[in-house]
């Protein structure tokens, strides 16, 4: 049997398949950018100008002109007036079916002028077609795709499309929905509503229909997550309680997690001690923990970690800390190591800039189980790294990793050696960048969260100030009386490299003239291109306090505690993000000392302050608290942004709005958990539908 040949796809069909537009939901589930109204035609003499209307007309003048760009005129006229179509580029044929006296309906924008109406590209039909009933979508696409070619795959689509109804309508009254607005009849609406409707309704998306779609669309949200939980609850972890430990057994050092407590140089704060609890109770159950512990910049999220660490090593078990810089990673190892090495526990340090012998000995310990707490980088999730005992994993900055990374480290534990049924490592999660109230309730819905809502005694409000970087030379006069007070500061820049297109100052050429400026102050350079070694150096010179200025690109970021530093200078601040901006404050203001960060903003023409970037530095300058800089960094960036790059794995919403629709994802998340316990095949077709289209969609 000879196979056939498969057909060649046309260029629309490509154009299709690039949008993700393959299967009659992705067709249904394209919506409109906007509609014209074709349902009614306007007279010529009613027409004004930049007013985008329908006329009607017969040709009473059809002419190609020919010169530096080919034009096809083309005049009409009804009993009011007449109105001069330009078509440019036009191809003969095009002028052949405009021919005198045939009558004509052209929909387009109409300007007015010395020498009449006109319109530029309209789109014609022939007058003897009927009046639509129903407005015009417009649709998003790309080149080699014709609306009209769009327009009837998009219909095709919404007819075969499987729009059985999931949700009931006493459900949907119950939540304050109106019935009527089925998902066919919302979609069918969206597609071609009728003349009568409120645009503003449609732009701004409150119609009844694009709230039904939203619901909807949260609703497969909220199911996901709430199945995701339902099933990390069906799997089995280590049971960190006190009373037991490896093979049922106390471990030689039982009171380790009390001993650390009481060798703290300061006392928990009332909210840190509620996150212990709160972590405390999850490693004491036999489902693996799938906590984050948010808290602002200082809140004390590593003395927390470090206590769940000592409860699992106390045990009998092993501890992995995983950070995404090795500044990060390296901070996070001496406070811990001297925290932890006095009572007696083994830390490993865990990088890919360690030398071969040091690494092979790292190793080693690690499989043994020697190495009780194992602290690194994306090292750690590396093919050769081998736990022995591997029973709760700590990321921190945890946005930083993809889910692929993520799991890779919880799939290190070999607890399978010892158990019939596989079990799963505790997982604690850190982020010093707070997660807003509606971002937590849909993108993080199958995390438990934990939030330090409030800072150690001791840490001192860093003042911000916004100013031109035309008064750089009052920011060194500052600077000098810092040192001299015997103080440090930073000094940061976005990039470290020359830009073309942009007037940046770099790292270098910074760092060059601050040492110019202040010839007696011992200035260092970092940035992400020096080799590890020169960082590690470069970082124990300024935390020992051996110099005065550190200029650095963004990787001092995160983690980089020195309590001697008082003045944080950003450079083209306003070329930040918000809650990057807050994180390079918290450097500063971490010893009793009064601080400050001033944020210095571009006065060139190649960097004249756009209004998201005004909103941004007014916002700093406006709060401290790093909850109320997440709740406007959602505001101005929108989820994707703030979660980073869409390396999360969690697909973003493509019709609710986080901040204008947080009513129907309290629906949402009240009814998803419902649904899927009390009907769980329709919560599966829910689901099914809707995130097999979002995959698609973000495909393309």
């Amino acid at each position: 049997m000879v196979a056939q040949a498969t057909k060649p796809l046309s260029a629309p069909q490509k154009a299709l398949r690039k949008l993700g537009l393959e299967r009659p939901i992705d067709l249904a589930l394209h919506l409109p950018l906007r509609y014209e109204d074709e349902t009614r035609v306007t007279r010529i003499e009613d027409a004004r100008d930049a007013q985008v209307v329908q006329i009607e007309g017969v040709i009473i003048r059809s002419e190609m002109r020919y010169g530096g760009q080919r034009q096809l005129l083309v005049e009409i006229e009804d009993d009011s007036g007449s109105c001069m179509l330009r078509f440019f580029n036009a191809y003969p044929s095009q002028q052949k079916s405009l021919v005198l006296g045939k009558r004509i309906r052209a929909l387009g924008e109409v300007r007015g002028g010395l020498m009449g109406l006109t319109m530029m590209h309209p789109s014609v039909k022939s007058a003897e077609t009927d009046l639509p009933q129903a407005l015009t979508p417009v649709y998003p696409t790309s080149a080699g795709l014709p609306q009209a070619y769009l327009r009837r795959a998009v219909e095709g689509g919404l007819a075969r499309a499987d729009l059985t109804e999931t949700l009931k309508p006493e459900e949907l009254a119950a939540l304050g929905l109106d019935a009527q607005w089925t998902l066919r009849a919302a979609l069918h609406f969206l597609h071609h509503p009728t003349p009568d409707v409120t645009l503003s309704m449609l732009q701004d998306r409150s119609h009844p229909a694009w709230r039904r779609l939203k619901f909807e669309e949260l609703l497969s949200q909220q199911l996901s997550q709430s199945k995701a939980k339902q099933e990390r609850a069906q799997l089995k972890a280590v049971c960190l309680a006190a009373s037991s430990g490896l093979r049922g057994e106390l471990s030689v050092e039982p009171a380790l997690h009390a001993r650390l407590l009481a060798s703290l140089p300061f006392a928990l704060t009332n909210a840190q001690q509620r996150v212990c609890r709160e972590i405390d109770q999850d490693l004491s159950r036999a489902v693996p923990m799938h906590r984050l512990l948010q808290g602002d910049v200082g809140a004390g999220k590593t003395v927390v970690a470090a206590l769940a660490a000592a409860r699992c090593i106390e045990l009998g078990w092993q501890c992995a800390l995983m950070a995404p810089t090795e500044i990060l990673a390296s901070q996070h190892f001496n406070k811990l190591l001297a925290w932890l090495e006095p009572l007696g526990v083994m830390v490993a340090w865990l990088t890919g800039s360690q030398k071969a012998k040091e690494r092979r000995e790292m190793l080693a310990m690690i499989a043994s189980g020697q190495a009780q707490l194992v602290i690194g980088t994306h090292a750690i999730i590396q093919d050769k790294v081998s736990f022995d005992k591997l029973a709760l994993v700590i990321i921190d900055e945890q946005h930083r990793f993809g889910v692929a990374q993520r799991l890779a480290l919880r799939d290190k534990t070999q607890a399978q050696s010892r158990s019939a049924q596989q079990l799963e490592p505790h997982m604690l999660m850190m982020t010093a960048t707070p997660i807003p109230r509606t971002l937590a309730m849909s993108y993080y819905a199958d995390l438990d969260i934990s939030t330090i809502d409030s800072l150690p005694p001791g840490r001192t409000p860093v003042l911000t100030k916004v100013i031109s970087d035309q008064r750089r030379d009052e920011v060194l006069v500052r600077i000098r009386a810092q040192i001299d007070a015997g103080r440090q500061v930073y000094w940061v820049c976005p990039l470290i490299e020359e830009s073309e297109a942009l007037d940046l100052a770099n790292a270098t050429a910074t760092h060059a003239a601050i040492s110019a400026a202040l010839p007696a102050v011992e200035v260092g350079l970092l940035h992400s291109r020096m080799a590890p070694a020169d960082k590690k150096a470069i970082m124990a010179r300024f935390t020992q306090g051996h110099m005065g200025v550190l200029v650095s690109t963004t990787v001092i970021e995160v983690g980089v505690d020195v309590p001697n530093a008082s003045l944080m200078v950003v450079e083209h601040a306003e070329r930040f993000g918000l809650s990057q901006l807050h994180q390079l404050r918290g450097r500063v203001g971490r010893g009793v000392a009064a601080s400050a960060c001033v944020l210095l903003y571009s006065t060139g023409e190649a960097s004249r302050l756009g209004d998201l970037a005004r909103e941004r530095l007014r916002a700093m300058a406006q709060t401290n608290d790093g909850f109320d800089i997440a709740r406007r960094d959602l505001e101005i960036r929108g989820p994707g942004d703030f979660l980073g790059a869409r390396q999360s794995g969690v697909a973003m919403l493509r019709f609710a709005d986080l901040q204008l629709d947080a009513d129907l994802l309290d629906l949402a998340a009240q009814f998803a958990p419902r649904l899927l316990a009390q009907h769980p095949q329709r919560a599966e077709q829910h689901m099914n539908r809707w995130l097999g289209a979002q995959v698609a969609f973000l495909k393309a």
